[in-house]
């Protein structure tokens, strides 16, 4: 999977680098742009991981990309294409639909009703060969997005999704989300560029046409995803490229002298993000630590459904309780009180709980958190601290921060 990933963000690159020489009619400004995008630390995560979401950040590129030349010269290769490109990234994600409709429209404002016609079919059709199971086992397909659906709106309750209560849509994203997958310099001048696109619209901006064939689709996009209960740092990774691009068009406004020092200062961020990779991970390190430091027959609580356990010594006695029910009922509590009278340290694995259960929603979680960061207890390791007020999918699968406490008294 990981496999794919890489493979997926490098055609994201190239597909990148040719869409925004078409805004710019310049291979320098195109090739800065890509640099930023390489330089991203959120996309630098995605080609990393091995998830759908490169695909789908690659989908959307390649769409708006194909969208264009169908406005120049409706060729049916780029509908042919578009179409095998799309039915593979809808095999994988349903929420790859979002990605057709412009070409769809494209070609029929283009009056390539036949093209047209031929691209909802060859997509439909690579769809169901790379994902037959959806179509033979109908009832779980609907049941399943249906699910995800109440997940995602919030009217299904999980844990893992608590980080959201109280959040403000599109505001969490642009706090939360934006300026970690981004790096802050890059942000920052995005927003400038923004300011910049403004003030010299159909001025002095070539192919202002073009560009809006990517801004509306992109705003459609937010303005959805945006505004959903849920606001996963992976829901907003399609449109991490349009930061980069405005970043680029600032950068191109500034004079010469100006523009090598803002590039650099903007590559810094994901340079050291992508640094981290070569260091061992905080489990190995904490793991290590753990096993060399802590005497014989140890017991730790730690916690249940959290990020991957410690691979630590067989003679030490890891605990680990369901803190996402503490608060269900006061057995719980019980059961936890008990525990702790038991245990000679405590293990947080990542701020997974404890960032989002410390607060009177939460009176036992609170209760606990609370005695832990008192006197109680001491915090005797902790890995290096990550971006933990960033979106916690972020930092808690690659670069958790995780913390080991020694009980002083019970």
């Amino acid at each position: 999977l990981r496999l794919y990933s890489a493979f997926f963000s490098l055609l994201l690159l190239y597909f990148g680098y040719l869409l925004v020489k078409i805004l710019f009619q310049s291979s320098v400004l195109s090739a800065l742009f890509t640099l930023l995008l390489i330089f991203s630390p959120g996309l630098i995560q995605i080609s990393h991981f091995g998830t759908t979401e490169s695909l789908l950040s690659f989908i959307f590129i390649v769409n708006l990309y194909f969208l264009i030349k169908i406005f120049q010269k409706p060729y049916f290769k780029y509908f042919i294409f578009s179409a095998l490109y799309s039915g593979i990234a809808l095999g994988s994600k349903i929420t790859a639909l979002f990605f057709i409709w412009p070409i769809i429209l494209m070609g029929l404002y283009k009056k390539q009703h036949l093209s047209t016609l031929f691209f909802i079919l060859l997509l439909s059709f690579i769809f169901l060969l790379s994902s037959p199971f959806n179509i033979i086992n109908i009832n779980d397909f609907i049941s399943t997005m249906r699910y995800e659906t109440g997940i995602a709106t919030g009217a299904i309750e999980v844990f893992y999704t608590r980080q959201f209560q109280n959040t403000i849509p599109y505001l969490f994203q642009f706090t939360h989300i934006f300026p970690y997958v981004l790096g802050f310099p890059i942000f920052i001048f995005s927003l400038f560029g923004i300011i910049t696109f403004i003030e010299n619209c159909k001025l002095k901006i070539v192919n202002y046409k073009y560009w809006m064939f990517i801004l509306i689709p992109i705003f459609i996009y937010f303005v959805y995803f945006g505004s959903l209960f849920v606001k996963w740092t992976r829901f907003m990774s399609p449109i991490f490229f349009i930061f980069p691009l405005f970043a680029t068009l600032f950068i191109s406004r500034l004079k010469s002298r100006y523009q090598l020092l803002v590039t650099s200062i903007c590559i810094l961020p994901g340079l050291l993000f992508f640094c981290q990779y070569f260091s061992p991970n905080p489990r190995i390190l904490a793991t290590n630590w753990t096993n060399n430091n802590l005497p014989e027959n140890s017991a730790i609580l730690s916690e249940s459904g959290n990020v991957a356990d410690l691979k630590l010594r067989p003679d030490i006695n890891i605990i680990n309780f369901d803190f996402y029910t503490l608060d269900n009922n006061y057995e719980n509590k019980i059961q936890l009180d008990n525990l702790l009278s038991t245990v000679d340290y405590v293990l947080i694995p990542s701020r997974r709980v404890f960032k989002n259960q410390n607060n009177p929603l939460f009176p036992y979680s609170q209760n606990y958190y609370q005695t832990l960061f008192s006197s109680n207890f001491k915090l005797i390791y902790q890995t290096k601290n990550s971006s933990e007020s960033a979106e916690e999918t972020f930092t808690v699968f690659d670069f958790p921060t995780i913390r080991l406490f020694e009980k002083i008294k019970n």
